[in-house]
């Protein structure tokens, strides 16, 4: 409920309120960049940028959905940008579309090695793996924040949860 009021304060141009609003949201939309671009400083443009747009269209926000995810969903867009600007598109390449569950660790794992191992992983499965896995979105939610297909969306979890595994020797460990 305090969102909602912060959210209409700061649409009408409270800047006290969207302050608010940043403090509240920019931890978790910089670690989303940050998985996304794998660079400190590009994260931290790609946040300021996502927050200045957030700023800008706040007025036009029609509240279909939480702040945060409608916040999250400009800094994921900005993040696509910044690599449509910098480099080509990749393709996302079609594979078997199956839902193989959740990747469960049987065995101690340091984080720096988990997080390390998403690093390697190409940006579309990167991308669908972070905001599914670690945001906890649905592939309908991603697959428009991606401009993707839902079915390539369940493709690129399937291939990130695969090259994830082997990255990470899961199938070694549990022998």
């Amino acid at each position: 409920m305090e969102e909602e009021l912060l959210v209409a304060r700061a649409a009408r141009g409270d800047q006290r309120a969207f302050e608010r609003l940043y403090r509240a949201n920019v931890d978790r939309v910089y670690g989303l960049c940050l998985r996304m671009t794998r660079n400190t400083d590009t994260a931290e443009d790609s946040t300021q940028q996502a927050f200045i747009r957030a700023w800008e269209s706040l007025p036009r926000f029609e509240r279909r959905s939480a702040f945060s995810t409608w916040l999250h969903r400009i800094a994921v867009n900005v993040v696509l940008g910044q690599r449509r600007s910098g480099k080509a598109d990749l393709a996302v390449t079609a594979v078997e579309d199956v839902d193989d569950g959740p990747v469960v660790f049987d065995t101690p794992m340091e984080v720096a090695e988990i997080e390390a191992a998403i690093d390697t992983l190409p940006e579309g499965a990167r991308d669908v793996l972070v905001l599914a896995g670690i945001y906890g979105y649905s592939h309908v939610e991603i697959a428009p924040m991606l401009g993707v297909a839902e079915g390539a969306c369940r493709a690129q979890l399937h291939r990130a949860r695969k090259l994830l595994r082997e990255r990470l020797d899961l199938e070694a460990r549990r022998a």
